[in-house]
């Protein structure tokens, strides 16, 4: 086989793998072992607070168990949260799939939402 024909047909199979798994939604329970990734993740808002007098004005949409023992966490910060409107209360309880690159924060995994895009109700 020719270089050019390896190589193209490596770069069609690597374009193909990383779509796959970016598009198999993961659960609250994987996420922490997709630490760096970009991909989505779905399931029930078990818990959501808004915390105006904190650092950041966070909004926490918690996944899997409420705060302190949730397994995933989306989090908005302040300047963003305007494009959400009042997500703590619209989320609350819905099946949302949220899209970001996976972090770790004291040992909790979390996706920082910027746009709505990233986020959607199922």
């Amino acid at each position: 086989m020719r270089p050019l024909s390896m190589f193209v047909m490596y770069a069609a199979l690597t374009a193909w793998t990383g779509f796959a798994a970016y598009a198999a939604p993961l659960t609250p329970d994987e996420a922490p072992g997709h630490v760096g990734e970009n991909v989505t993740v779905c399931g029930i808002v078990v818990s959501a607070t808004y915390a105006p007098q904190s650092r950041g004005q966070p909004t926490f949409l918690n996944f899997g168990e409420p705060y302190p023992n949730q397994v995933f966490t989306a989090v908005i910060w302040g300047s963003d949260r305007a494009k959400f409107q009042k997500p703590e209360n619209a989320l609350r309880g819905k099946q949302v799939c949220a899209t970001g690159v996976i972090q770790l924060y004291r040992g909790k995994a979390e996706i920082i939402l910027r746009d709505p895009k990233q986020l959607g109700e199922k």
